[in-house]
């Protein structure tokens, strides 16, 4: 097993999917994706890589069937928000934990290679890494509905999940109650360096019907 300074590495994931799916309409953690639940694809992603996964659900699912669920060790009850559901997450992971990885259940593309990049990013010595893609759209700032400035696609990317950080710092960085978008805005704010590696194109987040749409497409090459 690899190593992360003289111990054997212990790598767990969190696997957040605690949504109301306002947007999509309904709980589009479960729906189906080529005959299995979209969160079992991201709970499977993550199992072929780690050595444990929390599942994080909505109150009143926690109990699902094994189908929904199948790969999770721990199922927990997540909160109000998403920064409420990782914290309500990390709470099951064991303490002996060297690195934990965080992805969100509505991007059920993510590949097992994907989790393996950001771990193995940790463990060569970083201590937050994150997946991101080049954006090719220009980028303009409103407000108001007009233009008020110009953004330099080179200097910004579109960061996904799963993202994965030494456990301690990730445990600190939720130990206030903050809240943020995503969990490396949080170690972010610690003054920690949070080191990007490449991501992938497949790796969508459904948000809406029409994304659903695209990864059950996508899904099937």
């Amino acid at each position: 097993m690899e190593q992360l300074g003289s111990r054997p590495l212990r790598v767990w994931a969190v696997v957040v999917a605690a949504g109301g799916g306002t947007r999509f309409g309904g709980r589009k953690q479960f729906a189906m994706i080529r005959g299995r639940p979209m969160v079992d694809w991201a709970l499977c992603a993550a199992r072929e890589v780690v050595d444990g996964v929390v599942l994080v659900l909505p109150a009143g699912d926690a109990n699902r069937s094994t189908d929904d669920a199948r790969g999770a060790d721990f199922v927990v009850i997540g909160g109000d928000t998403r920064s409420a559901s990782v914290r309500a997450g990390l709470s099951a992971v064991p303490q002996d934990a060297a690195v934990i990885v965080v992805h969100d259940g509505a991007r059920p593309l993510a590949s097992p290679a994907l989790f393996a990049k950001v771990i193995e990013a940790v463990v060569d010595g970083a201590d937050a890494a994150v997946p991101a893609l080049a954006v090719a759209d220009t980028l303009k700032r409103v407000s108001e509905g007009v233009v008020v400035e110009e953004v330099a696609r080179g200097e910004v990317v579109a960061v996904q999940t799963p993202q994965a950080f030494r456990a301690g710092i990730l445990r600190r960085a939720y130990s206030d109650g903050g809240d943020a978008t995503d969990d490396a805005a949080l170690v972010a704010a610690l003054g920690v360096t949070v080191r990007v590696v490449g991501g992938e194109s497949r790796n969508l987040k459904v948000t809406t019907p029409a994304d659903l749409e695209l990864v059950q497409a996508l899904a099937g090459t």
